[in-house]
């Protein structure tokens, strides 16, 4: 359910294939995404999941299975 939705989350924000959307997809070796793209990103994960996304969790996302594991971690928490 969490990676549909983060799936959702970044096919709205990013210009990407669905089909590139995996859990080892690379936010921005895989798909392309800047600084603000990731910002942007964390900001709509923290509104849509309401949790917090600290800028240091932010270092440690980089793939979108990192997302998820992180938003699943916060959930459970």
């Amino acid at each position: 359910m969490v990676f549909e939705k983060l799936k959702e989350i970044i096919l709205d924000q990013l210009d990407v294939d669905e089909d590139e959307i995996t859990l080892e997809a690379d936010f921005v070796d895989d798909l392309q995404a800047d600084s603000l793209d990731i910002t942007l990103l964390m900001k709509t994960i923290s509104e849509e999941f309401d949790i917090a996304v600290e800028d240091s969790a932010v270092d440690n996302i980089s793939t979108v299975g990192d997302a998820v594991e992180f938003i699943e971690s916060y959930m459970n928490g």
